[in-house]
């Protein structure tokens, strides 16, 4: 293995690693998840792989961004829904960043530990789900919020094992 090939595996890894602590807390976490997701385009385009993984995973580079920038400018403004008279429909500009996380996770040439540990971060939403039920302290749009998470936890449980089955994702 030379030189390159190394650096884009470190490099992938790292982003992996990166993009599943930041999962466990999805709001505060989204500052290491952005630069996780960059750090495994970055490797996947070092390690001069095939032209549609390195367009896929910038796609999810650029998804988690645009996200990412929307939560964050949001936040700045006062956030959304309740007595900020700015409508919940606003919640919609996020779905990039819980999309292309998710997508980074179980997407083409994911390793088998970062599907493994997927599924137990999708896990880990189905609690945070159940937790907010529990819990029904949340204003509005609370319960929104925590069905959106719940299903981003089933879609990323099921895209990860559907790697695990299938790692050439149908193609031969």
């Amino acid at each position: 293995m030379n030189k390159r090939e190394r650096w884009s595996q470190i490099l992938v890894m790292v982003g992996g690693i990166a993009m599943l602590v930041g999962a466990i807390d999805p709001l505060e976490g989204s500052l290491v998840i952005l630069p996780g997701s960059g750090l495994v385009a970055l490797g996947t385009f070092i390690g001069q792989n095939k032209r549609s993984l390195v367009t896929y995973r910038l796609l999810v580079f650029v998804l988690v961004a645009i996200g990412v920038g929307a939560v964050w400018g949001l936040s700045a403004f006062g956030g959304i829904g309740g007595d900020t008279g700015r409508s919940m429909w606003l919640g919609l500009l996020i779905l990039p960043y819980l999309i292309g996380w998710s997508m980074g996770i179980w997407g083409p040439g994911s390793p088998r530990w970062l599907l493994r540990l997927g599924i137990a971060i999708g896990l880990w939403f189905e609690a945070l789900f159940v937790m907010i039920l529990w819990n029904r302290r949340g204003g509005e749009g609370a319960f929104e919020a925590a069905l959106a998470l719940c299903a981003l936890g089933v879609a990323t449980i099921f895209g990860c094992i559907y790697r695990l089955r299938n790692p050439t994702g149908g193609r031969q």
